[in-house]
């Protein structure tokens, strides 16, 4: 059985990095809800506790009993940290004032396992209203900061630790140095965590679990959905029956792009044609979640006409990651609804299938890894991110096919020129807007009153947050004249330079 952390989430914004720094150490985690703990198991070798935007002292505040522990090693990081002291006896009081942003250690125990090799003075972050004022005598004091009596501490003869730190950010220098510590030396993992034993157990577990069943599954040209369908076609070859739908609100030619580099991997895709269905769907409709729900409900009806074309399909594949999963039993629930998630839900329950995710414990960025170790075209796994309603949420307004058909112009030129100036790959995503709004331009000597298109490129690492791309203002320039000269019904270009938050990456 493989090895692993178990993580428990007290509602942290950082529990999915501090997974994400276990796994780069090629050891699996799993995050679980600290209402909802898994039995210990002998594959478990240790627990970390993080953070939370919560108060120790606060009734109500989320807990859990440390007893079913003992036996494994245990972190406690900042909210984490001061649970493990005030649980034991100690006292968690208000700080004096916030202990937020850049702090140092100004006094490391290295004789102590968990600090080996962290240097005097290193950089940390703090994120904490509350402080752990003292600690009972069963514990020693293991690092401080100016400010910061108790930075860490260590329970005297039993494998338990405690930081008011939090090792997994960027900012705290040594941090990745601190889990390993933890991770390879305390709780004495092994490093099985790997990409070619991933895709071997994946595999087998496949086809242990579909036999010779029949599966179903819908592609979208992205990375997630293809490295599914790629690990299930390894293991059940032709019963994989892939169907690739177009919406009409797909990029210029992506259609038949798509359908032939799935075929070029051996996957069994059948392409279908139904841009009408949707943009009948989609008539008069201007509100965004009106839209993606008009999207999603005739894709849905347009899937299942044609899963049940295929005899006797009993599953129904799914490019699901990890942070889905988290983020369905979160500690708070599903968060609150900003827009309807890109992805096409209800398709389960309609369908009656039971449902395989075989990338349902993998972050993005793992998915890539796989896909590469899968031998997956280079193209596809470094593919920007795409919505699933496509098109039809970067035309703000309503959807018609002579919008559609601008707005795949302008963002061929805007994509291809990236591309060219070797510049896709250092934006995380990128595309562009077609606006409701007109302007009055002069081409030649006639006055013209045209279409306001918008550009976005944005660097991110998951998503979560962005920055408007700092795009050079010649290839900008270039892209502008270009669109302005070559797309018929255009006569401005605007440039977004908005970050995520408080602005999302996408318009609608």
């Amino acid at each position: 059985m493989l090895q692993q952390i178990l993580i428990l989430d007290f509602g942290s914004q950082y529990t999915q990095l501090i997974a994400r720094r276990v796994r780069e150490l090629n050891v699996y985690c799993e995050i679980h809800p600290f209402n909802k703990v898994p039995a210990i198991t002998p594959n478990i070798k240790g627990v970390i506790l993080s953070g939370s935007p919560c108060s120790v002292r606060d009734n109500g505040a989320p807990t859990v009993d440390l007893k079913p522990f003992e036996k494994v090693p245990v972190l406690g990081v900042c909210y984490g940290a001061q649970l493990i002291a005030q649980q034991h006896g100690g006292d968690v009081l208000p700080s004096h004032s916030r202990e937020y942003g850049r702090a140092r250690l100004t006094t490391v125990d290295h004789h102590n396992e968990l600090l080996k090799e962290i240097s005097l003075d290193t950089q940390v972050w703090m994120s904490h209203a509350d402080t752990i004022a003292k600690v009972p005598d069963e514990f020693e004091i293991i690092a401080s900061t100016p400010s910061v009596a108790i930075a860490a501490f260590k329970v005297k003869h039993k494998p338990i630790y405690g930081i008011q730190f939090h090792p997994e950010v960027t900012h705290t220098t040594e941090g990745k140095n601190l889990l390993r510590n933890f991770v390879l030396h305390i709780c004495e993992c092994s490093q099985d965590w790997t990409p070619d034993q991933f895709i071997e157990s994946t595999i087998a577990g496949l086809k242990r679990t579909l036999g010779n069943d029949q599966v179903v599954m819908a592609l979208s040209g992205g990375v997630d959905s293809t490295v599914a369908a790629t690990l299930i076609h390894r293991a059940i070859g032709k019963n994989l029956h892939c169907i690739f739908v177009d919406n009409g609100l797909l990029r210029k030619n992506e259609f038949q792009q798509v359908l032939d580099s799935y075929q070029h991997m051996g996957l069994n895709i059948k392409g279908v044609e139904s841009k009408e269905k949707f943009y009948s769907a989609l008539k008069d409709l201007t509100d965004p979640e009106a839209k993606r729900k008009a999207i999603g409900k005739t894709f849905i009806d347009v899937f299942d006409e044609e899963a049940h074309r295929i005899q006797d399909v009993k599953w129904l594949g799914q490019g699901t990651i990890y942070p889905d999963v988290i983020e369905s039993v979160s500690v708070k629930g599903p968060s609150q609804t900003i827009k309807s998630h890109h992805n096409v839900g209800g398709l389960p329950a309609k369908m009656k299938m039971k449902v395989v995710e075989p990338l349902n414990t993998l972050f993005k960025d793992e998915v890539r890894v796989i896909g590469k170790s899968l031998g997956i075209d280079p193209l596809i796994l470094g593919r920007h991110p795409f919505p699933g309603p496509g098109l039809g949420i970067r035309i703000l307004g309503d959807i018609t096919p002579d919008k559609v058909r601008i707005l795949q112009e302008v963002d061929n030129i805007f994509i291809s020129g990236l591309k060219e100036h070797g510049l896709y790959d250092k934006v995380w995503q990128a595309g562009a807007m077609l606006l409701p709004v007109q302007s009055v331009g002069v081409m030649g000597d006639e006055r013209t009153y045209e279409r306001v298109v918008n550009l976005r490129a944005v660097t991110s690492t998951d998503g979560m947050t962005a920055d408007w791309a700092h795009l050079p203002y010649d290839f900008l320039a270039t892209v502008s004249s270009d669109i302005i000269n070559k797309v018929k019904g255009v006569n401005r270009v605007v440039y977004d330079i908005s970050s995520k938050p408080p602005a999302t990456i996408e318009w609608e």
